[in-house]
């Protein structure tokens, strides 16, 4: 009998191309395990920032629904396109962008006609000054060894006045294990341990990449990318959502936060 590997998880350091190469292969290994698990709580038209539920829709972090009409919106790490579909519904003209393959041909299979576009955050193909707002919900930006390259890209191709707002996993989990469950409510790691976490075949081959940055180091990116902070959203957990996803929980999103939304302005 063949036993399949089973990948080792570890911290140490990891560049831009092999954090590039690692995302892209996950997610198209795991995008349909992804989209079956998660699906229904997404949504084929729905805007989540995170697995509280904290819906674009109440939330407007992008500005009133109302205003989207006509707007081009880049979506980065956009996955089965969730979120711009719900953006096209308001009127805008969302592009969904992903660097995984297999995440884009669910898009294709949701439908919908919105735009898709397969290549990395770091490299944007579009003109300067091409969009009026940006957003990613838990897309690219945890991903990459520079995060500051991310910025300067989404800054490039936004006009003045801009909006880019993005969500990822709320920094301080780092120093908790990613367990649901009481386990996951005692401190185990050093919050200023910057090492990434990397899960490796037998080789030592990265397959899996995720990098943690502090709040502080986080609004330093923003910053050095040429942006202006203007929000910092850590949403509740909300009585309503009683589902467990991954380490988030009822239970621990009660107590400590685990989504950070921040809302960016390009002047």
């Amino acid at each position: 009998m063949i036993h399949e590997y089973e990948p080792e998880a570890t911290r140490r350091a990891t560049g831009e191309a092999e954090s590039s190469r690692a995302s892209r292969g996950w997610w198209d290994r795991n995008a349909d395990e992804y989209q079956t698990e998660h699906g229904a709580f997404l949504g084929d038209d729905r805007f989540v920032w995170g697995p509280e539920g904290l819906d674009e829709a109440d939330a407007a972090l992008l500005g009133p629904a109302s205003g989207l009409k006509g707007l081009d919106v880049l979506e980065i790490g956009a996955g089965a396109a969730q979120c711009s579909r719900w953006l096209a519904a308001q009127g805008a003209r969302p592009v969904a962008l992903d660097l995984s393959h297999r995440q884009l041909q669910h898009a294709l299979r949701i439908g919908g006609g919105v735009p898709l576009v397969e290549a990395d955050a770091t490299a944007l193909p579009f003109a300067d000054g091409s969009f009026d707002l940006a957003c990613s919900a838990y897309g690219a930006v945890p991903f990459v060894a520079d995060p500051v390259r991310v910025m300067r890209e989404v800054r490039r191709v936004l006009r003045p006045g801009g909006r880019w707002v993005f969500s990822v996993t709320h920094p301080v989990r780092w120093a908790f294990p990613d367990e649901p469950g009481p386990e996951g409510l005692s401190v185990a790691a050093s919050y200023f341990d910057r090492t990434p976490y990397v899960e490796q075949d037998e080789s030592g081959r990265a397959v899996y990449v995720e990098h943690h940055r502090t709040i502080g180091d986080r609004v330093r990116d923003v910053v050095a990318g040429g942006f202006r902070l203007v929000d910092l959203v850590e949403p509740e957990w909300p009585a309503w959502n009683t589902q467990e996803w991954g380490g988030w929980s009822p239970l621990r999103g009660h107590l400590i936060p685990g989504t950070a939304i921040f809302v960016c302005e390009r002047d």
